[in-house]
Formats: structure tokens, sequence, C-alpha cells
């Protein structure tokens, strides 16, 4: 899946980023970041191979959207500038867009069949 590049081209940026978090910060919400994207390209990768690919993909778009506004309030909080917030929340939009592709593509099969 083109998902999994994205979102590892996307965490080997951002690493460096949380590392020049304030001190005070990088461990409560940088570490949580980090932690949060990896656990989404655990469960892509899982959903790669796995038989329950739906479940596994709801559960990576949900930790997506954690991340989402743990980034957002770093921002709030100055750990990051416009520039790398704006190229955080649209790398996020990018990868969600293509996680849902993925689902709603899981389950077209499964509609067609009701509608037969």
């Amino acid at each position: 899946m083109q998902v999994i590049p994205k979102l590892v081209d996307f965490i080997e940026w951002i690493i460096p980023a949380l590392d020049k978090f304030p001190k005070s910060r990088k461990f409560f919400l940088g570490d949580r970041i980090a932690t949060g994207l990896l656990d989404v390209l655990d469960k892509l990768i899982e959903a790669n191979y796995s038989r329950e690919k739906l479940l596994l993909l709801r559960k990576a778009n949900l930790q997506l959207e954690k991340i989402r506004y743990l980034l957002r309030i770093a921002y709030r909080m100055r750990c990051f500038d416009v520039r790398k917030y704006e190229f955080c929340s649209k790398a996020l939009v990018e990868i969600g867009r293509m996680i849902g592709g993925w689902i709603k593509s899981l389950q077209a099969p499964a509609t067609s069949r009701q509608a037969s």
C-alpha cells in the first residue's frame, strides 16, 4: 500500500522536529506523538497482512485523529512554528485520506454483494 511509505516518510521527517521540542514538553507531547505514529504504522502493516483489515484500519484512523489533536496542542504551546504545523496537518490529511480510501475499497465489495 502507498500509505505505508508515506507514513514512514512523515515519521522520518517529524522525529527530528520532535527532538527540538522544549525539554518540558518533549516527553509529555513529543513521545506521545512519536509513539502514536509508530502505532499507526504497526496497524497499517498488520492490516496489510491480516484478514481483519477493516478493524485494524479503523483503529489506525482513530489513532491518526488523536495525533492530529496532539499536534494542534503542540503548535498552540509553541513547540512548532506555523510552517511545520501546516506541513504536519497536510501530511496527516493526506495519510488519513489514503487510509479512508483503503477502508472504502474494503467496504465496496460487501456493499455490492448486498445490493445484488
